[in-house]
């Protein structure tokens, strides 16, 4: 396995992506590529939980997919600096994608919470020129090529999480309040998404999986969606690896199989 913590800058704030990437084995096809999913843990754009970090590269890895945690920068970091960090990741996985065995065409940003608002910034605004110009390289090289969101922040309506939206635009909130309400930014180029959420989130409302998808589908865009009818905001794998004993919540039963049906997802992109 390639272990390694490499630092991505932006704005003159460090983030560290750490790499989980499966050797070739010459027993078994040397010549393999595999997807990559670049992971974006939740925490209100204010911390990075640990939770929706390696335990998930690690269930990815198990599933035969190379995985990347992003510890992007927060609060006090504001937009687009986790955005730059998160395009500059996936443009470092295309260009090594020879070298680390990926599949440069399956290259999937996957988040939670705030983290799938991260995750989905990318996958609506990787065309927008501001971020081009910020980048200095072709567009092609950050483009995602799927979204994998786990009861996502999307909507700055009413149905926001409105702290996450204080965290990253700060004294620009007014402003830019519209730009990251992405169900708002959804357009033909945006990637398909695999999303799922609990219908009783008390932290972020289902309605905000609801108008991403709904965007989506406005705009042929391919995606599934699943919604469980019950559990707390922040389950991760929904099971005792991941459980919060701070709190004592994250088992959820029977929403332990959204990892599985999200391997099918990438497995079938």
């Amino acid at each position: 396995m390639v272990y390694k913590t490499i630092e991505i800058e932006a704005n003159q704030q460090a983030a560290i992506l750490t790499t989980y990437i499966l050797d070739n084995s010459r027993e078994m096809d040397v010549e393999r590529t595999r997807p990559m999913v670049i992971i974006c843990p939740g925490g209100g754009y204010r911390f990075l939980s640990d939770r929706e970090a390696e335990p998930i590269a690690v269930q990815m890895n198990a599933m035969g997919f190379h995985a990347c945690v992003l510890r992007y920068s927060v609060y006090p970091a504001k937009f687009p600096t986790a955005l730059v960090q998160l395009a500059k990741s996936v443009a470092l996985c295309r260009e090594h994608a020879k070298e680390w065995n990926i599949n440069a065409d399956k290259i999937i940003v996957a988040g939670f919470s705030a983290g799938g608002h991260l995750a989905a910034s990318l996958g609506t605004l990787w065309q927008e020129k501001f971020l081009e110009d910020l980048l200095q390289m072709p567009k092609a090289n950050y483009q995602p090529n799927g979204m994998l969101l786990s009861y996502p922040v999307i909507s700055s309506g009413p149905f926001a999480h409105s702290d996450s939206y204080h965290a990253l635009l700060q004294e620009e909130y007014e402003g830019l309040l519209l730009q990251v309400s992405l169900e708002k930014q959804v357009n033909t180029l945006t990637p398909p998404a695999f999303v799922w959420h609990t219908a009783n989130d008390d932290v972020v409302p289902v309605e905000n999986s609801f108008l991403f998808t709904s965007a989506l589908n406005e705009h042929k865009i391919p995606f599934e969606l699943h919604i469980y009818p019950k559990g707390a905001h922040g389950l991760a794998l929904a099971n005792e690896e991941t459980m919060n004993m701070e709190y004592d919540f994250g088992v959820q039963k029977e929403c332990q199989n959204w990892i599985t049906m999200a391997e099918t997802w990438i497995n079938n992109l």
